[in-house]
């Protein structure tokens, strides 16, 4: 008994953190629920590119992030949608034609130099401008359904501003011919043997002239190489005096630093973006109501407690003690699965909630199952433990194999699914996980820890239609 009492005592532990986390990262509602605007973006080919592969596809995803970001949307979704568009989510957004226009377009990728004698007052705006960046991202972090008005207010402030101060950092620096289309191509790679990583950046040949006289300008001086995508610096290397004279020969360079693999990847994406002349063309804009949202949260909320409800008064009817005891398991799992979501950042929608729902239905299942089991060894003539032990024994197998199965066709819908589809198969896959190990765990330990006291043992809490009380020999062991 001391080993199920310490183990229930951990479960409580982890209950109350669930309750904890639950309240203090709230539940990220999805733009059906919520209300918002959703666009598609089609990626167009061109003369130069005629196929848009994944890593095109991939480079200007990454543009267009940068771009959401500057709406200063919370929660925002941009995700690949097929092989050649691109699905926004914007909830909160209630006028589409802004973000198209700010969405809509061909990146613009700059190289710049810096101009003479704005050393100090380009270390000042980029010190400005990571103040502002953290303030926008500290409201962002809060989720917009826990963003007040003034928060709201706050944020579109520190986003203009934000804006105002990138555009002043651009004019510190030199208007440029050497722009996106002259780049070739760029690739991140591992710098020796140590953990520091670089970026190679390849140009055509006038990007390459262009280039070298840039890198002769100001190398040696203190001044620095700006790189703008949309207008927004992306990386300001410096370039050693050893070439003054020359400038940077040929018609590739390396961007190197403090970059670890994370980061040198996202400049060679940007880069790439940027370097792409794929234009983007906004094929669908739409717009979600709020009350549209408030009406199926209300009704999702409704169906989820009333099913929840009955399930929890038929297995106290049918399986009696053991029922009960499933359904305090049951409450426990549902804390756990809640508090998954919101570690995992899951955003909860339509289909996420029927995910959950019918979650509870497997969980609820695998406790059938063992009761029923455990029926059947009482009938043989087994005591309560050992009828219980069996029960649980004999059950696994087929609680494995229908819950791998699920989990197998979670992992399809996830993989090959898009939207909605793959909220659906992530809250059940959840779901399920945290189902195997309430019904193994919590409602395990639970019955044995009951059985333990001799006012439980009767077998009529068990099986009502054997009337006899057990005998002496049901006493569990010390397992």
């Amino acid at each position: 008994m001391g080993k199920q009492r310490s183990i229930l005592l951990v479960i409580v532990g982890l209950a109350i953190a669930a309750v904890f986390t639950i309240v203090q990262l709230p539940t990220q509602l999805g733009l059906d629920l919520r209300g918002g605007s959703q666009l598609t973006l089609q990626v167009l080919t061109t003369e130069q590119i005629t196929q848009i592969s994944e890593r095109e596809l991939e480079a200007v995803q990454r543009v267009i992030e940068n771009r959401v970001n500057g709406l200063g949307v919370s929660e925002a979704i941009v995700q690949s949608s097929g092989q050649d568009q691109l699905l926004i989510q914007l909830p909160g957004v209630s006028d589409p034609a802004q973000a198209q226009r700010v969405l809509g377009g061909t990146a613009q990728l700059e190289f710049r130099s810096q101009k003479p004698g704005t050393e100090g007052e380009l270390r000042a705006i980029a010190d400005i401008i990571n103040q502002q960046e953290l303030q926008q991202a500290s409201i962002l972090a809060l989720g917009s359904d826990n963003i007040t008005d003034e928060q709201l207010v706050e944020l579109d402030g520190i986003t203009a501003n934000l804006q105002t101060s990138r555009e002043t950092l651009l004019e510190l620096f030199e208007d440029s011919d050497l722009t996106g289309d002259k780049l070739t191509d760029a690739l991140a790679s591992p710098l020796g043997t140590g953990q520091s990583w670089q970026v190679s950046i390849y140009f055509n040949n006038e990007g390459g002239s262009l280039f070298t006289e840039m890198t002769r300008n100001i190398a040696g001086t203190g001044r620095v190489l700006g790189i703008f995508l949309d207008n927004r610096l992306i990386s300001a290397p410096t370039v050693d005096v050893q070439y003054a004279a020359t400038g940077i020969p040929g018609n590739s360079a390396t961007i190197s630093g403090n970059f670890n693999a994370e980061a040198a990847r996202d400049l060679e994406i940007q880069l790439r973006g940027g370097a792409l002349p794929v234009p983007v063309e906004v094929v669908e804009n739409r717009t979600v109501g709020a009350t549209l949202g408030r009406d199926s949260i209300q009704r999702s909320l409704y169906a989820g407690i009333a099913g929840l409800a009955m399930v929890l008064v038929f297995m106290a009817v049918y399986y009696r003690l053991p029922g009960i005891l499933a359904d305090v398991a049951l409450v426990v799992y549902a804390l756990f699965t809640w508090a998954a979501y919101n570690i995992l950042g899951v955003t909860m929608t339509l289909p996420g909630i029927a995910g959950f729902i019918l979650s509870i239905g497997m969980a609820v299942d695998a406790n059938v199952l063992i009761f029923e089991r455990t029926r059947e060894e009482l009938r043989a003539g087994k005591t309560l433990y050992r009828s219980v032990e069996s029960g649980f024994y004999r059950a696994f197998s087929s609680i494995l194999d229908s819950n791998v199965t699920t989990l197998i066709a979670c992992a399809a819908l996830f993989w090959f699914g898009a939207g909605l589809v793959k909220g659906f198969a992530l809250t059940l896959a959840v779901g399920v996980a945290v189902s195997l190990f309430t019904a193994f765990t919590c409602t395990r330990n639970l019955l044995f820890f009951v059985i333990s006291f001799p006012q439980f043992r009767k077998i009529g809490y068990f099986a009502p239609s054997l009337s006899t009380e057990l005998p002496s020999t049901s006493q569990p062991s010390q397992s």
